[in-house]
């Protein structure tokens, strides 16, 4: 089994180092000085449940020399994904298996926009993590999980493919029964806190015990409920309640990384999150003005960071 990450960030990095420790055949897909690092004294990850250093196959920014992969996680910025998937089709076989891990709601959908959607299961990672420096993946909350399915719900040999991959590289994984549902929770709650999170610069623990700010998160996340149900989406109609007891259990002074992207100036996946919602309640004609308003807010922060 040969598998490619595409994006060594926080999950990518994660993940894809903890396969590659686990003596799997893994090439990372990475750039400039990051996977200079990589390639010069492997990769090291640091961990709440251990620190290691691992030395992939391969290590490249070149697609174009990588062997044919088995199994390709895109872990790249939800903006990054149809270049990603565009950037994969010389190392596709008949029976790869494509799985996108970032946050956002319709990434299977762009990368089965541009490759043959045969390849693609649904997928999504719970995992507090980032690259702390050159070559150094930090992991600081959240115990690793990967959730992933075919996007038809169906039961195929292939998720037992990928779950022994994920089982032998040590992290908790799972087959999902609804990969849809479980794709738009996860994006509820990072939505939610990442909007409300960019715009105060305060954290999710703070934001939380706030009587203003978190009935601002609970409006939120009430909008995505509703729009998610308006596309289709079988969501549990006590999704928003659950989603806002989750936020209540994360640690105080932790923060989502779009608000930590937007407060250094770099681009985030704003569009991606609460934009998206925004637009979709557009032309679903569902009424999204919490979103809306958090939306408009940060969008000449994230226009500056794009223009520099």
């Amino acid at each position: 089994m040969h598998i490619v990450i595409i994006g060594v960030g926080g999950v990518g990095g994660y993940f894809g180092g903890k396969i590659a420790n686990s003596g799997q055949k893994v090439t990372l897909v990475a750039r400039g000085k990051h996977l200079e690092a990589i390639k010069k004294s492997g990769l090291q990850v640091k961990s709440i449940n251990g620190d290691f250093v691992t030395h992939p196959f391969y290590a490249t920014d070149q697609i174009d020399t990588v062997e044919k992969a088995d199994v390709v996680l895109i872990c790249t910025k939800s903006w990054q994904v149809a270049e990603a998937a565009k950037s994969i089709q010389p190392i596709l076989k008949e029976n790869t298996i494509v799985i996108p891990l970032q946050n956002g709601a319709d990434n299977a959908e762009k990368v089965g926009s541009v490759v043959d959607a045969k390849h693609v299961l649904g997928g999504l990672c719970k995992i507090y993590s980032k690259i702390e420096s050159p070559g150094v993946i930090s992991h600081f909350g959240h115990q690793p999980e990967v959730v992933f399915g075919e996007l038809d719900k169906s039961k195929t040999d292939r998720l037992e493919i990928v779950k022994e991959v994920f089982d032998r590289a040590g992290f908790n994984n799972v087959i999902s029964e609804d990969i849809d549902v479980d794709i738009w929770s996860k994006f509820m709650f990072i939505t939610t806190v990442s909007g409300i999170g960019a715009l105060t610069r305060a954290t999710i623990g703070e934001v939380y015990e706030n009587p203003e700010t978190y009935r601002i998160l609970e409006q939120t996340a009430t909008e995505i409920y509703k729009v998610g149900t308006a596309k289709g989406v079988s969501l549990p109609e006590d999704v928003v309640s659950r989603i806002m007891a989750f936020i209540g259990k994360q640690p105080y002074d932790s923060t989502a990384s779009m608000q930590r992207d937007i407060m250094q100036g770099r681009p985030s996946e704003l569009d991606n999150f609460n934009g998206f919602i925004v637009k979709e309640g557009i032309k679903l004609g569902v009424l999204t003005p919490a979103n809306t308003f958090i939306y408009s807010c940060l969008l000449p922060m994230e226009a500056k960071a794009r223009t520099l």
